[in-house]
């Protein structure tokens, strides 16, 4: 037997949490600099941790770069602000919920 979602009681393979929770949540993204002169790229906003580990690994992955993920914070190697939204974008965020 299939198991069930606790939050919306549909089985697991139907289960719509998680998109309906990339329609809701409020994304921020911000570039600041590091020691060295180093440029790191935070994205922040995220509502659970496996939503942003699996971010994470998508756009380490796009950009060829290092990251991180401490708790529901992203943080990139480099400068990719520009490019961020679009990526964010293809994976469903509304983009009036995103602030660059």
């Amino acid at each position: 037997m299939n198991e069930v979602c606790q939050t919306c009681g549909l089985p697991k393979n139907l289960c719509v949490c998680q998109e309906i929770a990339k329609e809701s949540q409020r994304i921020q993204i911000n570039v600041r600099k590091r020691k060295f002169r180093k440029w790191i790229t935070e994205i922040k906003g995220l509502e659970s941790n496996e939503a942003a580990k699996n971010l994470e690994k998508t756009l380490k992955k796009k950009f060829a770069c290092g990251g991180t993920v401490k708790g529901t914070k992203i943080e990139l190697q480099g400068d990719h602000k520009k490019n961020i939204m679009k990526v964010l974008l293809e994976q469903g965020y509304k983009e009036e919920l995103i602030d660059v």
